[in-house]
């Protein structure tokens, strides 16, 4: 049989080609990921999808074969597309998210497996040496003394991400603090990490780490072959863990921070389960309460939306001196102006 590639239009609707590979998808327990910014089919000669796989930044996910076409490596075909697609973006080091029965498969392609979930999926990338390599880079930082970390978006770094570093800060010898590298939040990257950096400067102790393609934010788990939110929270919290324990390895990290949750029953769960896996590799989760002004917990959403609403002038009690002298700069018109744009500045 013969058989062609096709690019689907994620845009358009209604879209007959789209409907078709969502159905393949829902067929092998796979909901499209809300987040692909491509999608692929391998057609039969009657049009009809015999294979799908997507992709999203440089990962690579939503991959499902028909069940009648199994065993004549359709899947090969649709990889094999995909890196050629990565390619032509400038993609060269590729992630990929799969379920546990078919890593095999994807380790034969020349994939090698970074971290798994038994029973849920394993998250693999095309270096041999990215992860230890990242994690060698990470052992030159290591101090000596009690280490502890967080892990942050700081979409923007507010007062409260502040109050939770100090209060680590002050309860051990180095503070690792890990700043989410994914380009997706409203405050871009560089402005997050430098907005750390800065907010960050009176603590002696602080050392400050990209985390790069390996501790990945709740916006870009892969949770399309999970069930419900409960269970991709469990998912990326027992990811975060897998991966944590190999960085704290490396560094010394005893004990982890993170602070309550108060607004999001999700992050909440996420939390718990940390606390819960953590301890299991030898890492202490130490959950603090929020810092509050006018009454409420500090959240970088409040931020945004205060921000998105033009209310700039009560942000003095929401954020450090440093980031506020950034917002109010001519340097974050741009950033301010994308903020007022998006439709949702509550999430993440």
């Amino acid at each position: 049989m013969e058989y062609g590639i096709t690019s689907i239009d994620l845009e358009r609707s209604p879209n007959a080609m789209l409907a078709a590979a969502d159905r393949l998808l829902e067929q092998e327990g796979i909901r499209r990921d809300k987040c692909l910014d491509y999608l692929c089919a391998l057609t039969d000669e009657e049009g009809r999808p015999a294979a799908v796989g997507g992709l999203f930044g440089n990962t690579m996910r939503c991959f499902a074969v028909s069940g009648e076409h199994r065993g004549e490596g359709l899947l090969n075909l649709v990889v094999t597309h995909l890196i050629d697609v990565q390619a032509s973006r400038g993609n060269l080091h590729l992630f990929l998210y799969t379920k546990p029965e078919t890593a095999q498969f994807f380790q034969d392609l020349g994939f090698h497996e970074i971290a798994r979930v038994d029973g849920k999926l394993v998250f693999m990338e095309n270096r041999r040496n990215g992860f230890p390599g990242y994690l060698k880079d990470l052992e030159k930082t290591a101090r000596s003394g009690r280490a502890a970390a967080i892990v942050m978006n700081a979409n923007p770094f507010t007062l409260g991400h502040q109050y939770l570093a100090e209060q680590a800060s002050a309860a051990c010898d180095v503070l690792h603090i890990f700043v989410v590298s994914e380009d997706l939040s409203l405050v871009p990257f560089p402005v997050r990490r430098r907005l750390v950096e800065e907010g960050t400067a009176h603590l002696p102790n602080v050392v400050i780490h990209d985390c790069g393609p390996y501790l990945i934010s709740a916006a870009t788990f892969p949770g399309y072959f999970l069930k419900d939110e409960v269970s991709v929270a469990e998912g990326q919290a027992k990811l975060d863990t897998a991966l944590f324990s190999r960085i704290a390895s490396t560094l010394g990290i005893t004990e982890r921070w993170v602070g309550e949750e108060p607004f999001s029953e999700v992050t909440a769960l996420y939390n718990r389960i940390l606390s819960e896996e953590l301890p299991k590799a030898g890492i202490r989760c130490r959950i603090v309460p929020r810092r509050q002004a006018e009454g409420a917990a500090i959240s970088a959403s409040e931020v945004r939306r205060r921000i998105q609403s033009g209310d700039l002038e009560s942000l003095s009690s929401l954020l450090p001196a440093s980031t506020l002298r950034y917002f109010m700069s001519s340097e974050a018109a741009g950033v301010i102006e994308k903020i007022r744009a998006a439709e949702e500045v509550t999430h993440h």
